[in-house]
Formats: structure tokens, C-alpha cells, sequence
């Protein structure tokens, strides 16, 4: 069988999304004047917070962006202050470690017209220790920790709708029920694509009982599973078709190519930075969710519209 030829797209929507990545690098910073900047009644004992979440948020936010450490984020948040005419007191850098710690982020999403299309994926980055030149180089000493993100992005939309954080020693195919379970129950799911490590039989059978179909290559060396339920069937079934037709078919007929589209994503997270500043897991977490919600507001700016070229 002859090699086809790869397909060529074609930008539509080029003025817009011109316009939409020198929004992106665009130094406006809007402060809402009726935001809540300073912290509200809890109805509990004891002093109230001086912050509200939102301040802590936005103070965290520039410090992602930019990557400045805490003293000088407090500097540049009241220098925009400042600026902005707000006489509105910053929190120190003690206070935004100590409310990072116990931050939850707001990670805002437009969402689809249809049903999603979530693809899956993970990657790692480092907290501590030398980079891969130096390790290949002298050797790697033994404090090398590196923390793990887990993601699901919806293809429609291009934005993340699940994260998880977990330890480099945490696989891959576990992680996957608490992905699934940060989407509504309410809101359709048409598609989950993972990679191979995802082939286990309990990914298959919590996206069989969320009733939505399993794009995920069977293992190279993948055995049939006893018919015993849903995930399992679907599975076989998708064993058969690669034994029959071969991979590259059964990719190209799946959609499994739209994966990489997860994989571009993990890269843009990177360009936030190759490391995370925090050093304690629950600030890492954070840390983590607020690049999340950095590319997702990036995303809502504007993305491509490609079709293909005939």
C-alpha cells in the first residue's frame, strides 16, 4: 500500500487570532474598582483574613506570568495599585505563601456547544535538582524530585478541564477516575482519548460507566479480556480492529491523531516555566492550577480555526 500524503490545513480565522496573540502579550492590567480586595466575614471565631481569595489569586497570577519570586510580586502588585489610583494595602510575601498553601483557585472555562471530547495526557516537571545536561554530564545526585501533572482538555474548546498533581512514583492509569470525576455528571461526554498506559481495565471500565467511548490503543503485546463488562467488550473490540486492520488504520479511523493536541498543551504549561517555585506540595498544587487558569483565559482570547486544503 502506497504512502498517502499528509494533509495540509489552512488558517480561516487569521486577523482574529493575529489579533487575539498580541492580546496575549498585552501589559494592561484592569482592576475592578468594586472587586473584593480585602477579606469578608467568615461568620466563625477569631480575626478575620485581611485578603480576600481573589487578591491572593491575582497577586499569585502575575507571579506565575512573570516569574517573579514573592517579595518582588508584592512589589509590582503595589506598584499597579499605585498606578491604577486604588489605595488598596498588598499582602506581604509571608501572606501569600502562608494563603497559598490553602488557596483554591478559580479555573474559569467557556465550555462546548456539543458534548466533550476530553484528551488526556501527563508530564512531569522538576522541583529540585540539576538539569538533564548537567545530570548526563557529572551524574544525578539523589535530591532530583519532580512532581507530575495530569490533564484532560477539551478538544472543542482547547481548554483544560481537569488537573490532578501527584508524585513522580504515581502512574499514569490510576490517576484517570479522578479526572473524569471533576466533569459534571450533567454535562455529556462523547470521547476520552489516552494514550497505552491508559489500557487497564479499570480506565475502560470508568469511562464505560460514564457511557462514553474509550479511544486508547491497545497494548502492543494486549491479550483479550474476559467479556465480563462494558469496558471490557469495548476493549476487545478495539483489539480486533488493530489486529485486523493494523494501528495506523485504526488511528486514523478512531480520530486517535487528536491527541496530540493535549500534547501542545503540555508544552505551552511548560513555557510558564520548566520548574515550580514552590517547594511544599500543596503550594505546588496551586501553583499548578493557577498556570491552568492562566492558559485557559489565554485560550479564550482566541484560538485557530484550521480546515483542511484540497
Amino acid at each position: 500500500m502506497s504512502k498517502s500524503k499528509p494533509t495540509r490545513y489552512r488558517t480561516t480565522n487569521w486577523c482574529s487570532y493575529n489579533a487575539s496573540l498580541k492580546k496575549r502579550g498585552s501589559l494592561t492590567v484592569w482592576f475592578d474598582p468594586v472587586m473584593v480586595w480585602e477579606g469578608l466575614p467568615t461568620g466563625r471565631r477569631g480575626r478575620r483574613q485581611s485578603y480576600s481569595a481573589a487578591a491572593i489569586q491575582t497577586c499569585l497570577t502575575l507571579k506565575v506570568l512573570f516569574g517573579f519570586a514573592l517579595r518582588q510580586t508584592t512589589g509590582f502588585v503595589e506598584g499597579l495599585l499605585r498606578l491604577a489610583g486604588l489605595a488598596w494595602s498588598v499582602p506581604d510575601f509571608s501572606t501569600l505563601s502562608r494563603r497559598q498553601k490553602s488557596l483554591t483557585v478559580d479555573i474559569a472555562y467557556r465550555g462546548s456547544d456539543g458534548p466533550l471530547h476530553l484528551l488526556i495526557d501527563s508530564t512531569g516537571i522538576k522541583v529540585e535538582g540539576e538539569g538533564e545536561w548537567h545530570a548526563r554530564k557529572h551524574g544525578a545526585s539523589k535530591h532530583r524530585i519532580w512532581r507530575k501533572l495530569h490533564i484532560a482538555v477539551d478538544e472543542g474548546s482547547l481548554e483544560i478541564r481537569a488537573v490532578e498533581i501527584t508524585g513522580n512514583d504515581v502512574g499514569d492509569a490510576p490517576v484517570l477516575p479522578a479526572l473524569l470525576a471533576q466533569i459534571p455528571e450533567d454535562e455529556e461526554i462523547a470521547s476520552v482519548t489516552a494514550d497505552g498506559a491508559y489500557d487497564t481495565r479499570r480506565c475502560h471500565e470508568t469511562i464505560a460507566e460514564r457511557g462514553v467511548q474509550a479511544v486508547i490503543p491497545p497494548r502492543k503485546n494486549g491479550k483479550p479480556w474476559s467479556p465480563t463488562s462494558p469496558g471490557a467488550i469495548a476493549r476487545n473490540e478495539a483489539l480486533r480492529a488493530v489486529n485486523r486492520f493494523g494501528r495506523t488504520i485504526w488511528r486514523w479511523w478512531s480520530g486517535y491523531h487528536r491527541r496530540s493536541r493535549v500534547e501542545t498543551k503540555m508544552n505551552c504549561i511548560k513555557l510558564l516555566g520548566q520548574r515550580l517555585m514552590a517547594r511544599d506540595f500543596d503550594r505546588q498544587i496551586a501553583e499548578f492550577h493557577v498556570r491552568v487558569a492562566i492558559l485557559n483565559r489565554f485560550t479564550a482570547l482566541g484560538v485557530p480555526l484550521t480546515q483542511p486544503v484540497t
